[in-house]
């Protein structure tokens, strides 16, 4: 095989979509298991909407998934010599000719002469695919002779790139043919091709703003890991032949065939991106975690809380409920999490468990602390505080002593079990909090 080179060619006219990730994966996975290489470059001859601080969010934003480039990023407004030498070269060869005023007044346009013939490419992912061109009739490939559009450009920078493999989106599949006419007409080597299947929303449509989010900065932004973002996009059309779910990008690189590549529609579901996501957050050391839980945690409520008690309420209340990190703002709403840093204002409303007389619980916790006492500090976990207090509780009726208890320790009406409760506050609190109503 010739030494692969592909690529990965973004418009910075906005923010990045997951389709277009999902469409550098697969070239970068292709690339790296043939020890080849991929060429970044930014299609930016859309003057009006191209903007350069979208080019900078993209390579931000790539730099964080850990996706590295062997060469570019290479930027078409750059390039205007080489298209205008394309554009005189078709039109001496006699493969364009001039047209009529451009309607922005920019002068004439360049058109490519159509030979109206039928073209036939092979996809990796569909087979052969034949088109008729006649239809296509004189197609105009530059406003000017200095202003190229985009199926001239796009010709001229693979061949000069080198590229052997043009994987992209189905919805380009019309325009391959017109670019393998203007790459016969300038000498070019015809790539091979592979054309992804649609990424569709549950009802089956093109996945767009109306389905959730859809950039990669908004799933960065709200705290997705890049390595779960990458292993969930990989699965969207493409799989390894298995029930395997979980990958790293080496084991992807690995892994990757086009010849795995399915031809119908991926869907993307949001549920199976938290839950994979949520299976890297498990992978993920203590301080690791930390560290990316932080951006989305007042730095007010760090400070407020003890770091033994910070570090268990993580443990065992945010890496059970959460599957994203900007998801632990659901833990700080209105105060749910406020016990963490000090005790709760009685409430006696709140502490009553349905019609119960509220002295008969205060009676029943005097009981459940001096069997609290019981439990030495180093055995004091959620194992042990539930062995020690839940015989006697199915006694008495659970909901009568741990209902109270849950309400005294975090003043809230929804909060996690009194056993979680008192292993995140720890031995001496907790009493003190049950002792002191």
């Amino acid at each position: 095989m010739t030494d692969v080179i592909t690529r990965f060619p973004p418009s910075p006219t906005g923010h990045m979509h997951v389709g277009n990730i999902r469409s550098l994966l697969f070239n970068y996975f292709y690339a790296r298991k043939h020890n080849g290489k991929i060429v970044m470059r930014f299609e930016d001859t859309d003057k009006e909407r191209s903007k350069q601080e979208y080019a900078d969010e993209m390579l931000k934003d790539l730099e964080l998934l850990g996706l590295d480039f062997d060469s570019g990023p290479f930027y078409q407004s750059q390039r205007t010599d080489k298209y205008a030498e394309a554009i005189q070269k078709l039109i001496e060869t006699g493969n364009a000719f001039m047209g009529e005023e451009s309607n922005d007044g920019g002068g004439q346009v360049v058109r490519f002469k159509n030979p109206n013939k039928e073209i036939t490419f092979r996809d990796e992912i569909r087979g052969d695919i034949t088109i008729d061109t006649t239809d296509f009739g004189d197609f105009v490939i530059a406003r000017s002779l200095t202003n190229p559009l985009y199926h001239l450009t796009v010709v001229v920078d693979d061949i000069d790139g080198g590229i052997t493999h043009v994987i992209r989106g189905e919805d380009h599949v019309t325009s391959t043919p017109r670019q393998i006419l203007l790459i016969e007409a300038l000498g070019g080597s015809i790539p091979q091709y592979a054309h992804l299947p649609l990424i569709v929303g549950d009802d089956k449509k093109k996945l767009g703003k109306r389905h959730g989010a859809v950039y990669l900065s908004q799933f960065l932004e709200q705290g997705y890991l890049p390595a779960a973002l990458i292993n969930y996009l990989a699965l969207l059309g493409w799989n390894p032949g298995d029930e395997r779910e979980v990958f790293s990008k080496d084991e992807l690189v690995t892994e990757f065939s086009l010849e795995r590549v399915q031809k119908s529609p991926a869907t993307f579901s949001y549920t199976k991106l938290q839950d994979i996501n949520k299976q890297h957050m498990s992978k993920l050391e203590h301080e690791e975690y930390i560290q990316n839980l932080k951006p989305f945690v007042p730095i007010e409520f760090i400070n407020a809380v003890d770091e033994k008690v910070l570090n268990k309420w993580i443990e065992s209340v945010v890496k059970e409920r959460i599957s994203h990190f900007g998801e632990v703002s659901t833990l700080l709403d209105d105060n749910q999490s406020h016990y963490l840093a000090e005790a709760p204002t009685r409430d006696e409303d709140l502490m009553s468990f349905k019609d119960s007389p509220f002295q008969e619980s205060l009676e029943l916790i005097h009981v459940a602390i001096n069997k609290l006492e019981a439990i030495e500090e180093k055995k004091w976990n959620i194992e042990n505080i539930k062995a020690g207090l839940w015989d006697w509780t199915t006694e008495v009726g659970r909901g009568n002593i741990l209902h109270p208890m849950r309400t005294i320790l975090s003043g809230q009406k929804q909060s996690p079990d009194p056993f979680t409760l008192m292993y995140i506050l720890g031995k001496e609190e907790s009493i003190k909090r049950l002792s002191t109503i």
